[in-house]
């Protein structure tokens, strides 16, 4: 077993090939099984909207505090990483629906009174249908939120061609619009004390109007590994395009 040098440790870990990392959560309850599936679902769901014009939304909610939400920062050696607040109620608090298309960088966003439920949901199924005309795939997770008898009465809505995929349980990295909510808050409310709902409505919508101009950002910082699994499982199913036309399947290529 590896014995460690006493504190402080760093340069001596750092010798050894290690780094500091901030941890990510890794989730047991996640189903391998269930999210191989999914990625082949996905990579079909990606074909059909290739050739039939159809977008393919990735769908969440998200809250942000008046008060501010710590983030790494840059500080001189030394020195203490302070951030200043004057302790607003949780209640002091601004919700949001989003909805990310990687294939073509558009985000759609609309501000929540109070939590999110089935009727809300709704509300921005039919603000996304709105402004996007042909086929519409909304892929977002099992929250409550997103089953219901308002959900189920609006999907009964004649021509209404919308589809919702619902993700395998406990995988958000899956899920392209969890990187919209961490960027507001690396570049609109990290480290601020916004004081006021009514502050934070403004710094968070400001970042995601001008979102509007930043689509070939959208694509890359939104990526996630669904879509690198997705394209590699592409790659595979297809046949080797560098094989000559006239070499029988079973010749070895040498």
């Amino acid at each position: 077993m590896l014995e460690l040098p006493p504190f402080p440790r760093g340069q001596a870990l750092q010798r050894l090939g290690f780094s500091y990392k901030r941890p990510k959560k890794r989730l047991l309850k996640a189903n391998e099984s269930k999210r191989k599936a999914f990625v082949a679902e996905y990579a079909a769901l990606g074909e059909e909207a290739q050739l039939t014009g159809a977008k393919v939304f990735s769908v969440d909610e998200a809250h942000f505090l008046a008060d501010a939400e710590l983030r790494g920062k840059w500080v001189l050696r030394g020195e203490p990483a302070l951030v200043d607040s004057t302790s607003p109620k949780y209640g002091e608090k601004a919700s949001y629906y989003s909805a990310v298309c990687l294939e073509t960088g558009e985000v759609e966003w609309m501000g929540l009174e109070g939590n999110s439920n089935s009727g809300i949901s709704v509300a921005f199924l039919e603000q996304l249908r709105g402004r996007h005309s042909g086929r519409l795939n909304v892929i977002w997770d099992n929250a409550p939120a997103h089953r219901g008898e308002a959900l189920r009465e609006y999907l009964r809505t004649p021509e209404l061609d919308l589809r919702l995929v619902n993700l395998p349980g406990y995988s958000p990295d899956f899920n392209a619009d969890e990187a919209i909510w961490g960027w507001a808050r690396e570049e609109g409310t990290g480290n601020l004390c916004l004081g006021t709902r009514e502050a934070v409505q403004e710094r968070v919508g400001n970042f995601l109007a001008g979102l509007a101009h930043r689509q070939d950002e959208v694509r890359r910082r939104c990526r996630t590994v669904l879509q690198s699994r997705a394209e590699a499982l592409l790659r595979d199913s297809q046949p080797d395009s560098r094989r000559p036309a006239n070499a029988h399947p079973t010749l070895a290529l040498v």
